[in-house]
């Protein structure tokens, strides 16, 4: 379940930033921020965990030492004074923002209660669309490892993706879209990426 803060009205000079984190501390930073005002937004998983006198399930982060946040220019400066915070994610010296289909099919993923866990990073292959199911529309790459499928939800400005389990059936061949992620000078204009594994 995702960790959110919101705002009482959205600014139209507001976009998705990521901010950098220190090593656990995603969560103490995402309410730290809710408490001041900023809309924050911080996707959890659930994972087992084995001790040797114990089994335990646990919320971890599903982008660790990354909480994004929906942030007007004026409030950047509260952002970054936030015990926790590094800085936001920058590219050429600017804070970089993040797509919101980005965001918004991160959080579609985590509020549909599926099966999501952090999946490495993955740049290129052929398109796909779900068919149906919960996730109906969601389009990415598909690959096949043995008899499961997940499909891969990435932020391309962090290089981190996560995966969601899905049917490997329901899914349908987008012709003439590839993902392919290559080196932009100075915004961040890579795209957002799906894929299958």
């Amino acid at each position: 379940m995702p960790i959110s803060g919101w705002t009482s009205e959205n600014n139209e000079l507001s976009a998705w930033f990521a901010v950098y984190t220190r090593h656990q501390h995603e969560k103490s930073v995402a309410q730290f921020l809710a408490h001041k005002d900023v809309e924050v937004f911080l996707p959890l998983y659930n994972s087992t965990r084995r001790w040797k006198d114990r089994i335990k399930q646990i919320s971890l982060p599903l982008f660790p030492n990354y909480v994004f946040v929906f942030a007007p220019m004026e409030s950047r400066a509260t952002i970054v004074t936030t015990p926790g915070v590094y800085d936001f994610v920058r590219q050429g010296g600017q804070p970089a923002p993040i797509p919101s289909e980005e965001v918004s099919a991160i959080r579609s993923v985590v509020e549909k209660g599926v099966s999501v866990e952090p999946h490495p990073f993955l740049k290129y292959g052929d398109w796909v669309r779900l068919k149906s199911g919960p996730l109906e529309g969601m389009e990415g790459i598909l690959v096949r490892k043995k008899n499961f499928c997940r499909l891969v939800i990435s932020v391309a400005l962090l290089e981190r993706s996560v995966a969601v389990e899905a049917d490997a059936a329901d899914v349908e061949r987008v012709v003439g879209k590839k993902l392919g992620v290559q080196p932009i000078p100075s915004a961040p204009t890579v795209p957002f990426g799906y894929s299958w594994c």
